[in-house]
């Protein structure tokens, strides 16, 4: 069964990425999508990473019972462990709530309504011109949030250390600086590309083969939700597998 839902999956991505009939259509709803997860998640996105880095910098710290080693490392390990780890899978994890959900609900609402079936009739690509937009805008501004998520994970942390006392606004700024290497951002971004495509894709699909009325709409959401954090933690392990 598994099986047959992949090959279904495989199957409505080659159809998503058909040549488009219109292209001036696509790039309106294209906009549209980009607002709705980009900029309709910052303030989300911004609270969860900010908190996430404080925590970060006081379990460190606490765990940092040795006079011997140097309190720069808290700085240094928050930096690394933010931006390889917690900022693109956290974010991932919360948009596959958010944005997976009203995907799947959204295509899920059209198909039991029938229209997927009226724009069909008509001829349109429905796979392509409900999806693609919505992939492109995922695989965009993922990336973008990534890149914010990291910075305010870091002020966070900084705020987090120095306010409660932890460590030092020098040395936490020494360690952040110290021995940092450019890599983990090629990684980090690798990940937000793949998180975006699994977070438009899955959920797309599962509303998209929806059948029945309003209880399955909302049966296929939480199913949406679930197979996307599960693939996105697959694809976590298997990205750092490969590029580290």
């Amino acid at each position: 069964m598994n099986f047959t839902n992949f090959g279904k999956y495989i199957l409505l991505l080659k159809a998503v990425f058909k040549k488009p009939e219109k292209t001036k259509i696509y790039v309106k709803a294209i906009f549209q999508q980009m607002n709705f997860v980009g900029v309709g998640s910052l303030g989300l996105i911004s609270i969860i990473s900010t908190f996430i880095g404080a925590v970060m910098t006081l379990q460190i710290a606490f765990q940092l019972v040795s006079d011997f080693i140097p309190k720069t490392i808290i700085g240094s390990v928050n930096r690394d462990s933010s931006i390889l780890e917690l900022s693109p899978t956290i974010t991932a994890i919360v948009l596959a709530g958010k944005i997976g959900s009203a995907i799947s609900s959204e295509i899920g609402t059209m198909r039991v309504t029938e229209q997927i079936d009226a724009l069909e009739i008509m001829g349109i690509n429905t796979p392509g011109y409900l999806i693609l937009p919505k992939v492109i805008a995922g695989i965009t501004m993922m990336p973008m949030l990534v890149i914010v998520s990291m910075f305010l994970s870091i002020g966070g942390g900084f705020l987090g250390g120095t306010l409660s006392g932890a460590v030092s606004a020098a040395d936490y700024i020494l360690g952040v600086t110290t021995d940092f290497n450019p890599y983990t951002i090629v990684v980090s971004l690798v990940k937000a590309f793949v998180f975006g495509f699994i977070i438009t894709t899955v959920p797309a699909y599962e509303g998209f083969y929806v059948r029945g009325g309003a209880l399955e709409v909302a049966q296929a959401s939480t199913r949406a939700v679930v197979v996307s954090c599960i693939s996105i933690l697959a694809c976590d392990y298997l990205v750092t597998q490969l590029l580290l």
